[in-house]
């Protein structure tokens, strides 16, 4: 890399950096419902014990690594906003967060990556046969354990929203390679692949809590809202990261043929010989280093980083507006500050 483009580089980071308002962390946010992640967390390990040997070493290899649990935790947070006080927000959550980790199987597959979350991907280390099982395994026992429940709502928001995530994951395979998405398609993309699943978090907590149909709505667009600057920024990652901390090569994205926000607005917005380079670069399939670091420096010379991270910034602030409408507790204020998290995460 030349010392032009390393400085645009640490440029585009200092320009990010110099939003970030606090060094927040999940443990900070989920201090008042940590005991009850841990309870999903056992949950999930329950979820995968089977006397069939392969299904019981695979569950305990996905379950090793926790992850960030956003998904349960909009659960768990949304139901005791609204003062719920029994048990079964832990068993959904631990569905929720089941379903989620189906379709990362899924995508893994998809996308051939070998790396989920700084370790081997299911789909790198037992192939893709046995992958494609375990996926289809977890996704139907989460929906026929969400018959147990008494809320007929609930059953139907999780079997529509593992409908939507699919149908997303296929429109996305549609427009791959494809430098023509607009960025209305993609902001449809991701609001079925990744948005959907927090709104439904939410939305299940607010059911379970018995909210009123304002506040469920209320609930539905916060954690759309949300889902669609977490996904942005994950985007934006993707250019900007460092490899070892987000656990996975950078460049991945278009490596694997989905078109993201940052190369939506280069296509629309840059002079025609830089369209014209991408282009010509991308109809190679194996990208090299060289052709990687030349489209990043596109990228990062011509605003589309900082029109990234505002589009993230919008839809952070519409949620925590959507929020703040409800009376002030400890588990709103972690609801307030997820967005910010998003904003601020750097994996």
């Amino acid at each position: 890399m030349t010392a032009n483009s390393q400085t645009m580089k640490e440029t585009a980071k200092q320009s990010l950096k110099s939003r970030v308002k606090s060094n927040l962390s999940l443990n900070n946010l989920y201090h008042s419902i940590l005991k009850d992640l841990e309870k999903v967390e056992k949950e999930l390990r329950l979820f995968t014990e089977s006397p069939n040997r392969l299904i019981s070493e695979i569950g305990s290899y996905l379950f090793q690594n926790s992850g960030k649990r956003i998904r349960p935790a909009l659960l768990l947070l949304c139901s005791k906003l609204l003062g719920y006080q029994g048990k079964e927000n832990i068993f959904m959550s631990a569905l929720i967060e089941t379903i989620h980790v189906a379709s990362l199987i899924h995508d893994d597959i998809i996308d051939n990556s070998e790396m989920r979350r700084g370790r081997e991907s299911i789909h790198s280390r037992w192939g893709p046969n046995i992958t494609v099982l375990l996926g289809d395994y977890l996704y139907i026992k989460a929906l026929g354990h969400s018959l147990r429940s008494k809320h007929r709502e609930i059953i139907g928001i999780l079997t529509g929203v593992s409908a939507r995530m699919i149908e997303g994951e296929l429109k996305e395979y549609c427009w791959s390679r494809n430098l023509d998405l607009a960025e209305e398609e993609y902001l449809d993309i991701i609001e079925k692949k990744t948005a959907s699943l927090f709104s439904a978090a939410c939305q299940i907590g607010g059911v379970l809590g018995n909210a009123s149909e304002g506040e469920k709505h209320s609930f539905v667009e916060y954690g759309t809202n949300l889902g669609l600057s977490f996904q942005i920024i994950d985007d934006l990652l993707d250019f900007t990261a460092d490899e070892e901390v987000l656990g996975k090569p950078i460049f991945s994205d278009l490596s694997e043929g989905r078109i993201t926000l940052p190369l939506i607005y280069t296509m629309n917005n840059d002079g025609g010989a830089n369209r014209k380079r991408i282009t010509n670069i991308l109809k190679e399939r194996n990208l090299t280093k060289d052709n990687q670091k030349e489209i990043i420096e596109i990228i990062q010379s011509n605003g589309a980083l900082d029109y990234t991270y505002k589009k993230a910034e919008e839809f952070s602030s519409k949620s925590r507006e959507i929020i703040s409408q409800f009376p002030e507790s400890v588990h709103r204020e972690a609801l307030t500050l997820l967005p910010e998290y998003t904003l601020t995460r750097n994996k």
